[in-house]
Parts: C-alpha cells; sequence; structure tokens
C-alpha cells in the first residue's frame, strides 16, 4: 500500500474546529486514521462532532479555548500532551470578521470602525501567531511538526467592503512565508509551514452576505458565481484532500507556501 498520503495515527490540532470548514475537515481527518484534537469556543457543538467521529470508529477530543489566550492555549497544550504525548500537526483555522471591519457600499472608508479592524486583525492574525508558538514548541522538542494556516482569497485580491479581513488574511500568507523560512534556518527541514486559501465556501459568517438565507444569491453572490470559472461556491469536503497533502509526507519538499483551492476564481480575468 501506498503511504506517501497517510497520516494515520498522526496528532492532529485543529483550531476553529467547531466552524462550517475545521467540522469537516476534523471528521474527514479523523476517518483517514488521525488522532484529531479539536479546538473551539463552541463546547456543545464541539462535543457533538466528537460523538460523530467515535461513533464512525475515529478517535478525538475537544477542548474549549480561545486562541487570543495564551494562557489557555498553553493548558490545552498540557492536555493535549497527557493525552497523546506529542503534536504531529497545527491547523490554524480559527478566524472570522466583523460588521465594523468592513465598508459597506453607502459607506465610505471614513466610516471604518478602527476597534473592529484592530479586533479582526487580532482574531484572524495574532489568532494564528499565538497558537502556532505554543504548539511549535513540542514540535521543535520533538524534530518534526507541520503548520498549515488559513489564508482567503480576499489575501490576493483587494476586494470590496472587507477592509480589516483582507489585511488579517494577507498578513496571514505573510505570515506562513516568513515562518517557513525562520524554521527552516534555524530548526532543518523537519518542521514546514504552509497555508491554504480557500475560495468562496458557504459558512456561517458569510451565508447572509452571499444568499438571502433562502438559497438565493445575492448581488455579491452573484458576482462571486460569475467570477469563478467553476461558476459555483465550493464545498467543504473539498479542502479536505488539499489539506491532507500539507500535513503528509506527499509534501515533504513543501514549505512557505499558499495552496489555493477557489475554483478558478483567483485565475479570472474579464
Amino acid at each position: 500500500m501506498n503511504e506517501l498520503f497517510s497520516i494515520k495515527e498522526k496528532v492532529i490540532v485543529i483550531t476553529g474546529g467547531t466552524g462550517v470548514l475545521g467540522r469537516c475537515i476534523s471528521v474527514y481527518l479523523a476517518k483517514q486514521g488521525a488522532l484529531v484534537v479539536i479546538l473551539g469556543r463552541k463546547a456543545e457543538v464541539g462535543e457533538k462532532i466528537i460523538a460523530e467521529i467515535k461513533e464512525d470508529g475515529g478517535e478525538a477530543m475537544f477542548l474549549t479555548t480561545d486562541v487570543m489566550d495564551a494562557e489557555k492555549v498553553h493548558k490545552n497544550l498540557q492536555d493535549i500532551l497527557l493525552e497523546y504525548g506529542r503534536v504531529d500537526v497545527l491547523i490554524n483555522a480559527a478566524g472570522g470578521n466583523m460588521a465594523g471591519a468592513n465598508i459597506a457600499p453607502e459607506s465610505t472608508f471614513f466610516d471604518l470602525n478602527t476597534d473592529a479592524f484592530r479586533q479582526v486583525l487580532d482574531l484572524n492574525l495574532t489568532g494564528t501567531v499565538i497558537p502556532t508558538q505554543i504548539f511549535l514548541k513540542p514540535m521543535v522538542k520533538q524534530g518534526h511538526g507541520v503548520i498549515v494556516n488559513f489564508s482567503s482569497m480576499a489575501a490576493f485580491r483587494p476586494m470590496s467592503r472587507v477592509c480589516g479581513y483582507a489585511a488579517a488574511k494577507a498578513g496571514i500568507s505573510n505570515f506562513t512565508a516568513f515562518l517557513a523560512n525562520e524554521l527552516a534556518s534555524k530548526f532543518g527541514e523537519s518542521i514546514r509551514v504552509n497555508a491554504i486559501a480557500p475560495g468562496f465556501f458557504l459558512t456561517e459568517q458569510n451565508l447572509l452576505l452571499l444568499t438571502d438565507g433562502q438559497g438565493n444569491l445575492t448581488a455579491r453572490g452573484e458576482a462571486v458565481v460569475r467570477q469563478t470559472p467553476f461558476a459555483r461556491f465550493g464545498k467543504p469536503e473539498e479542502l479536505c484532500g488539499t489539506v491532507q497533502y500539507l500535513i503528509s509526507e506527499a509534501s515533504k519538499f513543501v514549505t512557505g507556501t499558499v495552496a489555493v483551492v477557489d475554483g478558478g476564481f483567483n485565475t479570472f480575468v474579464l
């Protein structure tokens, strides 16, 4: 059997694991034999995901966290090491947006709420840096590890409205490249850092921005589909193969890159 893409028995920590994308990825990785640790704020949702995984014969645990609270994340690490003894992979999927960090069509740049802008930067960018600092330590100690950050199409293009979110995601892409070089130069090739940049997938955060909640597209949703060569939104499960590739030996010589999964959105030219 070809084990190139195998992730069996890998201890994989995923922040934001209770979100639409994080949940799908967590369930998939567990089905591939990984030992999945879901970190999130929603305990009830997290426990339901764990139950689903275990009913299907997988192994997983859920821990409540706040990626902005280093003390809580450090406690998460201690609990994980107590249970599994190591951390092989960290997937930084936590993030989000808030209305005040956006600029609506009827508003101007002067209406941007800088407090909300700062919060969105912190949640997405600092909320990636803090878990990375903490979970990286056992990786360095054990001599191997993989980190996958979540970037976005907003990191590639100056999209309208999402001012804070786009700035944060562009920062994550840059941070990914920086950290890949930093770790390779100081700890060798055994610890890799990459990012995945999803195109447009319907989640709790963007559902009412891209649709009317009844399945009909808004003007923005229509614009997105029009500029996506596949002419549709992505399905959460369509991220799983790329994630598996990035955390397996199949990508052993890959670090510092951003893998795009967007149905061609970033290639569209009118």
